[in-house]
């Protein structure tokens, strides 16, 4: 099982139906569950997060890894054969509280810019599927 642990609601019609499309594609290979948390403070944003890490924990940080396309796709079929349950956790606006940050196994990073929640929650689907893509030696990576 694949869990994205992430905080706040979306709000824009769009991003959800991208946000939808994605998750649709990405069950179609892997079970995906996103888990949405309220968000708050960072203190007790961590708490909700803490309550629902399982498996291997990828944080996503800006310091974290950036990795090519090819190489996620790698170390997500790593981390699935290894795990019944790789958990992404995307934070809050004011980050990801240091006690999960702790507990990460993986910290990965999209680059130094920081997205709007809902279009980072949709490229992390994205990648995922493309993830899958690759690794089924499908069409859709250039």
């Amino acid at each position: 099982m694949i869990n994205i642990v992430c905080v706040g609601k979306i709000k824009e019609n769009y991003l959800s139906e991208m946000i939808n499309d994605y998750y649709k594609r990405v069950n179609k290979y892997h079970n995906v569950n996103i888990i949405e948390l309220k968000d708050s403070n960072i203190k007790d944003e961590g708490d909700l997060i803490l309550k629902n890490l399982k498996g291997f924990i990828v944080t996503m940080e800006i310091g974290g890894n950036n990795l090519d396309s090819i190489t996620l796709s790698k170390n997500i079929a790593s981390w699935l054969m290894n795990y019944a349950n790789v958990t992404f956790v995307i934070g809050g606006s004011d980050g990801i509280d240091d006690r999960v940050k702790r507990l990460s196994n993986y910290k990965l990073s999209f680059g130094a810019n920081t997205f709007p929640h809902g279009v980072f929650r949709a490229l992390l689907l994205e990648q995922i599927y493309r993830s899958f893509k690759i690794l089924n030696n499908e069409t859709y990576h250039k």
